[in-house]
């Protein structure tokens, strides 16, 4: 055992064979208590802190040794009663785990009629030929690239030991809260209305009848009147989710994937949260390294889309006989799903063209496999961008030039293999913000970043009430106002 020597140069006495918790800490507490409040708390945590270390540097020899080493010691009792010892770390731990909580945005989920949750679940499942079970609460949410939804439902479902450094609690008070949480299943209810019956004919559930009954249930509630529904969290990742009452909730925090479908007062960066679909293909576990990546560039997808989409099929014709790129057709299933995470874990670069919409979960399918997104959307809008500098996780090409013959691709031959490699490591970084069903990943960032909007949140509601004329425009919410004040 090292032996270490005291102030005087002498070596000190080995400790005694038993520590207490009372002969450690008894000198400190006697000394905080003539302390302030604060002194206290810190001398109290600083003597946990010693205690413990003590008891790890001189743990219980005979759960280390071997047995003929620990015979021929068996004069030298260090044994410790680690139950006893770590009860201070325990207690240290629950202060510190009640500090969290109180410092946590307290959230008021609503209990919703089961028609806008599970009952949502139920009609996708009856769309696809699926019986309806006794007992709601028994489905699961369907695999898409919506499950966010899903996720933030199950976190605030979760009992509050569970979740441990979340910045929100639940609070079943509403009296308590500061934000309220609509857990309508938005985005599975569009697609559900979309949809035919397992007979093949037309669905009878209506998206835009479920839309109006929740917002007339809301504003049926004491707590949505209060603020006009400010305070107020919807999720809304698919472009037409709450489309038809996004007049009615356009004041809430709406949880989207981008603004391409929302007018300037109905959605906005300064009030709203982009948010990552969740990735549907397997994380990358290999290291970091071009090894076992020989295509420079990878895509599949459908090749054909609308509006700003028909960029994919122009890219097409510019790239899919480019020696070293992968450029396929392909629509979801499992076994392209398959094919499709092959190819991103052994390319360099995965292309990312705007589709039907800016983005897709192809951007974070991307970043989780570790190759470096290229990405040719002029308007798309990326989550978390307060927290994450995408200039180093990702190419971003202009339209006009990611068509012209040669020029992406000499782009990409152009970058050093050391180049990529540190795209690597900062994409590795920062992947757990897009991962759902992690400690500390995707929903605990996207409830961050909501309570960052509590305090324009309580300015507006104030300054609603006091208004004598309330405006019409979005001069005080839009992200991008059109004029410029002067003072």
């Amino acid at each position: 055992m090292a032996e270490f020597e005291g102030g005087n140069g002498s070596k000190p006495k080995r400790p005694s064979r038993k520590l207490t918790w009372a002969s450690v800490a008894q000198p400190a507490l006697e000394k905080a208590r003539k302390s302030s409040q604060t002194q206290i708390l810190v001398t109290i945590f600083f003597v946990i802190f010693v205690t413990c270390a003590l008891f790890n540097a001189f743990p219980n020899r005979h759960t280390t040794m071997p047995e003929s080493e620990s015979d021929d010691n068996s004069g030298f009792d260090m044994t410790v009663n680690f139950a006893s010892a770590s009860q201070p770390c325990s207690d240290a731990a629950a202060i510190a785990t009640a500090d969290s909580s109180s410092s946590a945005i307290k959230v008021y989920m609503y209990d919703l009629p089961i028609r806008f949750t599970y009952g949502v679940i139920a009609a996708r499942s009856a769309s696809r030929g699926g019986g309806r079970p006794e007992n709601l609460t028994s489905l699961s949410y369907p695999g898409h690239q919506h499950m966010g939804e899903w996720f933030l439902f199950l976190d605030m479902n979760r009992p509050e030991s569970d979740r441990v450094g979340s910045p929100v609690t639940r609070v079943m008070d509403p009296e308590e809260a500061e934000l309220f949480y609509v857990p309508f299943f938005s985005s599975l209810s569009q697609l559900v209305s979309t949809s035919q019956q397992g007979d093949g004919s037309e669905a009878a559930y209506s998206d835009e009848e479920t839309q109006e009954a929740l917002v007339e249930w809301l504003e049926g509630q004491k707590y949505w009147q209060m603020n006009g529904g400010r305070d107020h969290v919807f999720t809304a990742a698919d472009p037409k989710s709450l489309l038809h009452v996004m007049d009615k909730v356009k004041n809430s925090v709406l949880l989207v994937v981008g603004f391409g479908r929302l007018r300037g007062d109905q959605g906005s960066l300064v009030k709203d949260v982009v948010v990552p679909y969740p990735h549907r293909l397997r994380t990358y576990e290999g290291d970091l390294g071009l090894q076992n990546r020989p295509t420079l560039l990878f895509f599949m997808g459908a090749r054909f889309r609308k509006e700003e989409g028909r960029i994919r099929d122009v890219l097409f014709q510019v790239l899919e006989n480019e020696r070293d790129a992968i450029i396929k057709h392909g629509v979801q299933s499992t076994e392209n799903r398959r094919e499709a995470s092959n190819g991103m874990h052994t390319s360099k670069f995965c292309l990312n063209p705007v589709g039907d919409t800016s983005t897709s979960c192809r951007l974070f399918d991307s970043i989780v496999s570790l190759c470096v997104p290229v990405i040719v959307s002029d308007t798309i809008e990326v989550p978390f961008e307060d927290t994450i500098d995408y200039r180093k996780i990702a190419i971003f090409v202009e339209s006009a030039a990611a068509v012209k013959p040669g020029y992406l691709m000499s782009l990409l031959r152009a970058i050093p293999p050391e180049r990529i490699v540190e795209y690597q490591r900062e994409m590795l970084k920062v992947r757990r913000y897009f991962q759902y069903g992690v400690s500390n990943g995707a929903v605990d960032e996207i409830w961050r970043q909501v309570t960052k909007k509590l305090p324009l949140i309580k300015l507006m509601s104030n300054r609603d009430k006091r208004l004598v004329i309330k405006e019409s425009d979005c001069s005080c919410v839009c992200a991008n106002p059109t004029t410029n004040r002067t003072p």
